[in-house]
């Protein structure tokens, strides 16, 4: 609905590139979509803004995309996308929010934790999940996990800050894979798709 949408698409088809993987990546607009697809990718944006748009807009997009990530389907979620995927979320200047979240992921975040747009920054993370190297995070408004449930799995931090997190079907950062060039979050989110539907074709037969 809004975001860097372009910016995941293109980081999508270059970890399908590179994983040599045949797969689309496509923008889907309305609940029918979401029913069709093998994955779903929250982009980072403006947490606000989405919330209103797939809560108001596009024919209940909303629960839609609450019931088939609950049901299993592989999310990743950027920043904004962490925010509207967690379970309760507060800004650091103005406290309690009134946007509609999905609550998919056992999480508690705290909005702009770094500060506002003045205070974006890049800073290299250990992230052992998506293999050696560190990864360039891009921080942008980012915010930051303050709670985890017992079936989350925290990624990476940052000066104590937790900023990473899987838990099942959810992947989750407060910063920007996207931006980095460096699909590799992207490439395990497609790890997540491609599993799934080998388990269900296995299922099925």
């Amino acid at each position: 609905m809004q975001g860097d949408i372009e910016e995941n698409l293109t980081a999508a088809r270059n970890a399908l590139k590179d994983m040599q993987v045949a797969g689309e990546a496509t923008r889907v607009l309305y609940p029918e979509q979401i029913e069709g697809v093998d994955g779903l990718i929250l982009p980072g944006g403006e947490s606000t803004v989405i919330s209103s748009l797939i809560t108001i807009h596009h024919g209940g997009i909303f629960q839609v995309i609450k019931k088939v990530i609950s049901n299993g389907l592989p999310a990743l979620g950027t920043c904004a996308g962490m925010i509207m995927l967690s379970r309760r979320a507060y800004d650091r200047v103005v406290g309690e929010t009134k946007q509609q979240l999905l609550g998919n992921l056992d999480v508690e975040v705290e909005r702009n934790a770094f500060g506002r747009q003045s205070q974006s920054f890049e800073a290299d993370l250990e992230v052992p999940f998506i293999g050696k190297g560190s990864f360039r995070g891009v921080f942008i408004r980012a915010p930051v996990v303050k709670k985890v449930g017992n079936d989350v799995e925290v990624l990476t931090k940052i000066d104590d800050k937790i900023v990473g997190v899987r838990q099942n079907n959810i992947i989750a950062t407060a910063f920007h894979p996207e931006l980095s060039g460096d699909t590799r979050f992207h490439r395990e989110f497609i790890k997540s798709v491609v599993k799934l539907k080998y388990d269900r074709e296995k299922l099925n037969n």
